[in-house]
Order: C-alpha cells, then sequence, then structure tokens
C-alpha cells in the first residue's frame, strides 16, 4: 500500500529530526487557534493536531481547521475523541482504536461510524493504536480505558506488538491531556525495542528535559497540549523542548 502524502511528509521530517513535535489544539478549549498554529510552525513543529477527547462541535472544528488552514503550511491532523471529531477540512486524521479500552465502542464501534466521512471527504487516515496509560484524566474517563500502569512497560509491549500485527503504522502511547505524570523513557524504551511503526508519545509533558528523555528512548513524534492552553510563556518553553528533541536524537 502506498503512504500517503501526509504520512510521507511525517516520516520525512523524523528521518531529519530524529524526533518531531506535534502539538494538540483543543478546538473547544483554545482562542485564537490559527495564532497559536502560526507560533507553533514558528517554533519548529512537523504538524498540528486538532482534536480532543469531548469534542462535540463539528461546525466549531470545522471552523477552527479553516482558519487554521490559512495560517500555516504544516498538515493539519485531526485526533478525533468519538465520531464528531470528523472534518473535511482537514489534512488528515489519526484514524485510531482505543486498543485498552474495555467498550468495543472506542475499539471499533466508533471507527466503522466515522469511516464513510473519511473516505468521502478524502481525508488522509494515518492507522494508529491508541494507548491510555495511567488512570484520571479525561481520555481515560471518555474511553473507559483499561489503563496500563507507568510502571508495567511489557504490557505497553504487548499492546503495541498486537498493533503492529493487526497493520497499524503508528502507536500513540497517552498519558492523558493534563497528566500529573508522564509516560516513563523506560516505558517508551521497551516499546521501541519491539515496536516497529511510528512511535507517539504524549501527555504530560512540559519540560525540555523530558522531552529530550523520551526523544532519547525513541519516540518518534512527542504531543504537547495542556502547555500551550495554560502556560504564559509556552512559545519559549516549546522552542526549548523542540530543540532537546532533535539534539536528543543526534
Amino acid at each position: 500500500m502506498l503512504l500517503g502524502k501526509v504520512e510521507q511528509q511525517l516520516k520525512s521530517e523524523i528521518e531529519r529530526h530524529g524526533t518531531i513535535c506535534l502539538p494538540l489544539i483543543d478546538s473547544e478549549n483554545s482562542d485564537g487557534a490559527s495564532s497559536i498554529a502560526k507560533k507553533v510552525e514558528e517554533a519548529g513543529a512537523s504538524g498540528v493536531l486538532v482534536g480532543g477527547s469531548s469534542a462535540i462541535d463539528q461546525l466549531e472544528l470545522a471552523n477552527v481547521i479553516s482558519e487554521i488552514k490559512k495560517n500555516v503550511t504544516i498538515p493539519v491532523i485531526l485526533f478525533p475523541g468519538n465520531v464528531t471529531g470528523v472534518s473535511p477540512k482537514a489534512d488528515a486524521i489519526l484514524f485510531s482504536s482505543l486498543l485498552n479500552s474495555e467498550d468495543p465502542y472506542f475499539i471499533t464501534g466508533a471507527q466503522a461510524l466515522g469511516a464513510l466521512a473519511v473516505k468521502k471527504h478524502n481525508i488522509e487516515p494515518l492507522p494508529t493504536a491508541y494507548i491510555i496509560v495511567g488512570e484520571g484524566t479525561a481520555a481515560w474517563f471518555v474511553g473507559r480505558a483499561r489503563a496500563i500502569p507507568f510502571n508495567k512497560p511489557n504490557l505497553a509491549v504487548m499492546y503495541s506488538l498486537a498493533a503492529q500485527y493487526m497493520g497499524m503504522r503508528f502507536v500513540y502511547l497517552e498519558a492523558g491531556s493534563g497528566a500529573l505524570q508522564n509516560v516513563q523513557p523506560e516505558m517508551v524504551a521497551v516499546v521501541r525495542k519491539y515496536y516497529e511503526g511510528t512511535l507517539i508519545v504524549g501527555g504530560g509533558i512540559r519540560s525540555p528535559e523530558t522531552a529530550g528523555q523520551i526523544a532519547k528512548a525513541g519516540a518518534d513524534a512527542i504531543v504537547v497540549g495542556t502547555m500551550i492552553e495554560k502556560d504564559g510563556e509556552w512559545q519559549q518553553k516549546l522552542s526549548a523542548m523542540i530543540k532537546a528533541m532533535r539534539q536528543a536524537r543526534k
């Protein structure tokens, strides 16, 4: 199967930098999303994720994506929490299955409901295994996840290998938006040892030191979201984090 334009672009950026940054803009919580997107592009982001685990307003989502696309040249990628997270304006979508959910809806149900819309609007699907690590976040609650404990990396390996054998080219280890603890570098390293696809890590990553450690452990992409929403000095911090990610993989 030929890879789509966005996936090829992301792989090229990973080959160039080692680890890339994919900032997340929550369409419900981020005022001035287009301005934020422009600033993250200037900081060195390789793409921008738009979505959130509770996004419900499709019209608002479409408007946010349209405004972002006017301001940036990097790919705008949907990160849906449900079928309402599908928008025809985006370049691609993390077409994800929450593999460790206890509710079949989040494993295959929502995906079946959203698939025709992805096809109809010609949105590039990025086949992704979404794996929740740790409890207490919106993604964990809404997705009814049987979360992997932070200190059980072998469980993450099991899910990641299952994803690979089912043909998923992306694995996203997610501590959740606003998580008090990030996925540990030790877990990232052991998953990287076994999983051969693109490894994304997100949740609770707020400092250049942490970003550098996760990049060094083998993450291909790091997602940063809450810091951008809540930290008044996020631009400087994001630039420093992207620099740390790239240096860690040299």
